[in-house]
């Protein structure tokens, strides 16, 4: 680069720099300051939106911690997760909002209903765990339907480990459900194995091991 050789090249250059880059150099400025503004405003909103919808969760697990909930709590439990996934669809919320919905329908003996909603979520979650209690839920309500074959199907679904103990405890009542005492037995054996060995809370499969041996012992 050839050497300037006054300040006045020197400023002439700059004259002449700045006429050339000048507009665009302050139209980058705009646009950065506009994307720093735009970026804080999405922050701003995505925030008030996760704010609302955890309001709104808060709201249903309320109504829906009673065992039984009269016609008003069950109309605005339901209003509230329609809410829910209309507003906050694809959120954590709206797919928990779906899982109490499936309980309400099964303690209102709905359990086309309960299928519907855990359908759902096992279908559209791209959340392991969650996509997997949807999983889990609807073999149980495969068994409480009479269709122990398709609670097995669903517990061939790849649910997280997380869950496996959850998951033979259930195939056991499948095994069960079919006459399959031995199937039975194994599985729930590996649920109680698996609730120790990773620390998973089960309750009432050891019970079941020991009425299916008190039944075994009496044939």
């Amino acid at each position: 680069m050839v050497e300037l050789r006054s300040e006045e090249e020197q400023l002439d250059a700059v004259k002449r720099w700045w006429k050339e880059n000048g507009m665009s150099l302050i139209a980058g400025a705009v646009l950065a300051a506009a994307g720093v503004f735009g970026w804080n405003a999405w922050q701003n909103y995505q925030q008030g939106q996760a704010e609302a919808a955890s309001m709104r969760y808060q709201q249903l697990v309320t109504i829906t911690t009673g065992d039984e909930l009269n016609e008003d709590q069950i109309t605005r439990a339901r209003d509230l997760v329609s809410e829910l996934n209309d507003e906050h669809g694809g959120t954590l919320y709206a797919e928990l909002a779906l899982l109490l919905e499936a309980r309400l329908a099964v303690q209102q003996d709905d359990l086309e209903g309960a299928r519907t909603a855990l359908e759902s979520v096992s279908e559209d979650s791209s959340r392991r765990y969650v996509q997997s209690l949807a999983w889990l839920r609807l073999a149980r309500i495969e068994l409480a339907d009479g269709n122990p074959e398709q609670a097995l199907a669903l517990l061939d679904k790849p649910i997280t480990d997380a869950l496996a103990a959850q998951q033979a405890n259930v195939r056991g009542d499948a095994f069960a459900a079919q006459g399959d005492t031995d199937a039975a037995s194994d599985a729930w054996k590996s649920a109680v194995e698996v609730s120790q060995t990773h620390d998973q809370p089960l309750y009432g499969v050891q019970l079941k091991l020991d009425d299916l041996g008190a039944e075994e012992a009496t044939q």
